[in-house]
């Protein structure tokens, strides 16, 4: 099975958090920035987020410039079913899926439902079920954990990183990468492609280095 290109992306301040300690949504990109991000859900098939991203930022996740039949497929991954009936996500006119764990029995107006594991969403079987429906593309934009999950599975081939030109600090303010983290024989190893400025700040663009044990 030839499985959806995955890019993971987002933006970090100077000491790598996304958010403050309030886990609200801070502006960190530059305008330049934020116009490489539209290009680069333009050039998605899907966009995917955690749950824990909907409740915090409720993004409408479009690209407002395309018709809504043109934007990409909206995911949400939802393991027990805490997506808003009134969230923006399920908005707009653009087809949106929400992803949930096997026992998840809740619907939505406005969105199609998976529902694919135990306990929490199975990322392998959504891959399956986003490859069946075409999608090469898939843009994950966050939060922590959810970064972390796919990872963890295997499944990021881009790591796409801008950094900010602000510092937010604070223990408990969160990172681009959560969950229970890896002990360092278990980092996931990234080979640095470019670095580009973008007004105060830095992207960085990272490949994933994969060894003949990891899955394409």
């Amino acid at each position: 099975m030839m499985r959806p290109h995955v890019v993971v992306n987002c933006a970090m301040t100077a000491d790598g958090k996304i958010a403050s300690i309030a886990r609200r949504q801070v502006r960190i990109s530059s305008p330049e920035d934020m116009e490489r991000v539209k290009e680069l859900r333009t050039g998605s098939d899907a966009i995917l987020v955690g749950v824990g991203t909907v409740l915090a930022d409720d993004p409408h996740l479009t690209v407002r410039s395309l018709s809504p039949d043109k934007n990409p497929l909206r995911i949400v991954l939802d393991s027990q079913g805490r997506t808003p009936n009134n969230a923006k996500v399920l908005t707009g006119g653009v087809p949106t899926l929400i992803a949930t764990a096997a026992n998840c029995v809740k619907t939505w107006r406005g969105a199609q439902v998976l529902r694919c594991g135990e306990g929490q969403v199975d990322l392998q079987c959504l891959m399956v079920e986003l490859e069946r429906r075409g999608i090469e593309r898939l843009m994950v934009e966050g939060g922590g954990e959810t970064i972390c999950s796919f990872f963890k599975n295997g499944l990021v081939d881009e790591y796409r990183v801008f950094v900010g030109s602000l510092v937010l600090g604070g223990v408990d303010a969160p990172t681009p990468c959560e969950g229970q983290g890896f002990l360092e024989k278990n980092a996931i190893r990234l080979r640095l492609l470019t670095v580009t400025q973008l007004g105060e700040g830095a992207l960085l663009c990272y490949e994933v280095v994969r060894d003949a044990a990891q899955p394409a």
